[in-house]
């Protein structure tokens, strides 16, 4: 018994009982809901224009032109049309209709027809009133329209809903006969399909147990017709070639690793390459600090002032070792993505006002001018420590090439909108010689300087625009430089803080 619940032939009977019900239901719901609203829109907007017409063309006394067009609106509307002249009926298309309200000893004109319970307002203006109501003798629903069309000179248009909710009472009625009747011709009908497909699919579980027992001699033999149990048999037919397939996508797969270790060679080659390059950076400084340094332990010098001399190189050298070090882990660590960026909402002004302030002595050496004419707080998202390395870094590297143009050293900084949506961009100009196209294209890159006989009392390590990049990388920002008129621009973009 519990073989037969579980067979194809009861889980598809009972599945196609339950999308029957489903759908039965749906419709059944639409049909109650949607149908019934979906008339009164209609009769509402309907009464409306027969309203706005009797207004236009209402004069003192009715023509019989007027009187045949609201008998035709009558008649092909299903409504029942009164006007009233103070308590005189002036027109009525029905006699029922106008025989009930003269009944009505007392009449409530503002709110509308008072044979009427009081109903849903479906709608209202100044001069009309459209409301859901009941009648009280015989406890029909109608929809009613009352409105002014002169002073003391009303109309009222009454609409039945019985007939649409008979309606949906016989089309629901339908829909469970049909419903019942498809659920049996369906019944009997997967009876009778569901045989010619079991068979197939025996079949093809025999072949499929011989596959799991690696006995790949059976075959399924295909039929005529195209279908969904032929395409299967069809692939398992093929499943033996798939393995030869699978064979050649594993060597495929073998290759792919075969590039993927040459590729992380080359990302050791380029690890050897760094301590390379940080060596020849460590060479000069430790090359001077040890010629010095033998200098003062053979005596080498006599006087105070030498020695003090010799002294303040080796403590100099030692120092932008020092430096160099902390700015290469600094930076390994960035393009590594080993260093974890604390973000938060900052002004970026006062960062900025903090680094040209730090940089008063080296500008006034330089005899250089700043121009920053943001003077308000603007907000930022980002990690203030990292942001402050890159406007230092731009700042600095401004102030050690700028040149007098027009008879003065300038340094612009400017903060506007960017041109990515809701980022800010942060631009640092100085006037000067322009950076060579080779040059643009190098500056990002560890210890390149664009100055060739790279000048150690210049200061500067190689470094500091690698840090920007590695930084502005890891916020997924814009950053460049590009040649003005006269001078360099350095910039960058930064989120905006959200408002």
């Amino acid at each position: 018994m519990k073989k037969i619940f579980n067979s194809i032939r009861a889980k598809l009977f009972c599945t196609l009982c339950i999308v029957i019900v489903m759908i039965i239901g749906f419709l059944v719901i639409v049909n109650s809901v949607f149908l019934e609203t979906l008339y009164v829109y209609s009769k509402k907007e309907s009464s409306l224009e027969t309203f706005e017409y009797i207004k236009a063309n209402y004069s003192e006394e009715i023509s019989d032109e007027l009187k045949k067009e609201l008998e035709k609106f009558s008649l092909s509307n299903n409504f029942d049309i009164l006007i009233m002249n103070g308590e005189e009926a002036v027109f009525s298309t029905e006699d029922n209709f106008l025989k009930n309200f003269s009944n009505i000893k007392e009449v409530n004109y503002d709110v509308g027809y008072s044979i009427f319970s009081k109903g849903d307002i479906l709608y209202s203006t100044k001069d009309i009133t459209i409301s859901r109501e009941q009648d009280r003798q015989y406890g029909f629903s109608f929809i009613v329209l009352s409105g002014n069309i002169r002073e003391n000179v009303k109309a009222y248009i009454r609409m039945p809903i019985s007939p649409i909710q008979d309606s949906v009472k016989i089309s629901n009625q339908s829909l469970f006969v049909l419903g019942f009747a498809t659920m049996i011709i369906g019944g009997i009908a997967i009876l009778v399909i569901t045989e010619r497909f079991t068979k197939p699919i025996e079949e093809l579980n025999d072949i499929a147990n011989g596959m799991a027992n690696l006995d790949f001699s059976k075959k399924y033999r295909i039929q005529d017709n195209e279908d969904e149990i032929n395409e299967l048999g069809r692939s398992i037919n093929t499943l033996s070639d798939k393995l030869e397939d699978t064979i050649h996508q594993l060597k495929l797969n073998n290759m792919e690793l075969e590039k993927d270790i040459e590729q992380h060679s080359k990302i050791d080659e380029m690890r050897k390459q760094f301590i390379s390059d940080v060596s020849h950076e460590l060479k000069t400084p430790i090359a001077l600090i040890q010629g010095y340094a033998e200098g003062l332990v053979e005596n080498v010098i006599t006087d105070e002032e030498s020695k003090k001399f010799y002294s303040e190189v080796i403590l100099d050298e030692a120092n932008k070792m020092d430096k160099l070090v902390k700015r290469l882990l600094e930076l390994m660590k960035l393009e590594y993505e080993e260093r974890k960026f604390n973000d938060k909402v900052f002004d970026i002004t006062e960062v900025i006002n903090e680094v040209i302030k730090n940089s008063k002595v080296m500008l006034e050496e330089k005899n250089t001018n700043v121009e920053f004419k943001v003077t308000g707080p603007v907000e930022v998202y980002a990690d203030d420590f990292y942001i402050e390395q890159v406007i230092t870094n731009y700042f600095t590297n401004a102030i050690k090439n700028v040149e007098e143009v027009k008879g003065k050293n300038l340094i612009k900084i400017n903060v506007k909108k960017g041109k990515t949506p809701g980022k800010l961009r942060v631009s640092v100009f100085n006037t000067g010689k322009n950076i060579s196209d080779e040059d643009l294209s190098r500056i990002w890159n560890r210890f390149y300087k664009v100055d060739s006989s790279r000048n150690r009392s210049n200061g500067g390590t190689g470094i500091g625009l690698s840090l920007v990049k590695a930084i502005m990388n890891r916020y997924n920002n814009k950053y460049g430089v590009s040649n003005k008129i006269d001078g360099v621009e350095f910039y960058f973009e930064i989120e905006e803080a959200k408002k």
